[in-house]
């Protein structure tokens, strides 16, 4: 990286790695003979204040899902989200009983989702990052 701030996107990239490896996100195979590897790639963002200063960079690791063919890769994909109606109705009761709401946010919050038996494995190509950050 030759950008003026590489050492700030470096770190982003550390935190990330640290991140997923605290999570336990994979663990390292061979892929079997036929298996094509998805891919990854990093990817970047700046957190600005309403003034434009900058007051955070980011880094996610992202893998090339779309890359996967339908029946071939995969069989079915699911997304948990909450339904509109069900928050209004959350809002409804807790304003009824008077509750104080929160928000937060979770950094790793898809890491850190309930883990499944997955009949078909997803292989992901591996980076050169570790040796190049971690030295």
């Amino acid at each position: 990286m030759s950008d003026i701030d590489s050492d700030k996107w470096l770190e982003a990239m550390k935190s990330e790695m640290d991140s997923m490896g605290s999570n336990q996100v994979w663990t390292l195979v061979d892929p079997p003979k036929g298996v094509m590897p998805v891919g990854c790639k990093w990817v970047y963002k700046c957190k600005l204040e309403a003034d434009g200063e900058v007051t955070a960079f980011k880094a996610r690791l992202m893998a090339k899902g779309y890359t996967q063919r339908p029946r071939v890769d995969f069989e079915e994909t699911y997304s948990p989200v909450a339904m509109a109606k069900s928050i209004r109705i959350l809002l409804a009761i807790a304003t009824w009983y008077n509750y104080e709401i929160w928000q937060m946010d979770v950094k790793t919050a898809f890491l850190n989702t309930l883990h499944f038996t997955w009949v078909d494995a997803i292989f992901e190509c591996s980076l050169q990052y570790e040796k190049s950050v971690s030295t």
